[in-house]
């Protein structure tokens, strides 16, 4: 049965917390001093982990958070970590898209006062769980606008950033579960029979799709590269949050047995990081490793159907 639940409470106007610092030794050998990265769902979890591990290595660093007070926190361990990280936080609802536009204003009002508005790395990391059938504020099913719709807004958005980079890259965090499902086009947002599990998978293969699409349609000799990581299973809170008690208990359980948040940011921190990766077929990666995705995901009237669809829908 189909249950719906309240629309989720408008998140808090656009925060800024934090301020520049200096940038840590990097003692990698990798050249990463001076680049730029902005990251969603920072501040726990993968996103905490690569945003903590990129600020070691000398980026300059955004992370991104639904909600001010877990930015504040997120920031002041940083600060106690690493003292001369270069580290900002910036506050949206991704559920949001009038959130995610003025986000991408803000970290292009950021970063033009610093280097002329040059983005180096884009992480969509940010994902959502729901049991129940939540509609956001745009009237959209809840884990198809946070996890797709926002980091195709997003990318779209920062794109003029990532345009001035000189090698720029985009991961999107997707999962496993996007193996053995199929895009639902003729109900996309589930509004008749909503089924929890198939809305999350079908989200997931969207960020696959989206990533193959993108590298299509910016082409062979494009400075703009994106990727689609699979973290595996991760002990993280995705699973009990938005969940009923019987998904919550149960991820609860699943969780220990899910590696730490900082060993499924290596992949993430590899692709950003290494150079080199330009293989077109490399779309998919797990474990620092390419990865081949599903065989749908790999279709390109499918990416296409879904690119146009989601630019309609973000219009």
């Amino acid at each position: 049965m189909t249950t719906t639940k309240e629309k989720r409470p408008e998140g808090k106007k656009m925060e800024h917390v934090g301020a520049r610092r200096e940038k840590t030794e990097n003692t990698t050998g990798k050249n990463t001093t001076g680049k730029t990265a902005v990251i969603t769902g920072a501040t726990s979890g993968i996103g905490l982990a690569a945003l903590k591990e990129l600020a070691g290595l000398g980026f300059r660093v955004i992370g991104v958070g639904r909600a001010a007070k877990r930015c504040a926190e997120a920031e002041a361990s940083i600060r106690s970590e690493m003292p001369g990280a270069r580290v900002d936080y910036l506050v949206a609802d991704l559920s949001s898209q009038r959130q995610v536009r003025d986000l991408a204003a803000a970290i292009s009002r950021l970063l033009e006062t610093e280097n002329g508005g040059c983005l180096d790395l884009l992480v969509n990391n940010a994902g959502t769980v729901s049991s129940w059938y939540v509609t956001t504020e745009d009237g959209y099913e809840m884990q198809f606008a946070v996890n797709h719709l926002a980091p195709f807004l997003l990318t779209r958005e920062l794109l003029p950033l990532l345009n001035k980079a000189g090698f720029a890259r985009v991961i999107t965090t997707s999962s496993g579960s996007h193996y053995n499902t199929r895009m639902n086009w003729r109900d996309v947002m589930y509004r008749r029979g909503y089924n929890c599990l198939l809305a999350y998978k079908q989200s997931k293969l969207a960020n696959v799709l989206f990533t193959s699409e993108f590298n299509r349609r910016q082409g062979p000799g494009s400075r703009i590269r994106a990727y689609a990581v699979d973290p595996g299973l991760v002990n993280t809170g995705i699973g009990e949050k938005g969940t009923n008690g019987f998904v919550c208990w149960f991820w609860r359980i699943r969780r220990q047995r899910g590696v730490a948040p900082e060993i499924a940011a290596r992949t993430i921190i590899h692709l950003a990081t290494t150079p080199g990766l330009e293989d077109p077929e490399a779309v998919y990666w797990k474990d620092c490793r390419p990865k081949r995705p599903s065989g749908y995901s790999q279709r390109e009237d499918a990416g296409r159907r879904l690119w146009e669809l989601s630019e309609r829908l973000t219009s």
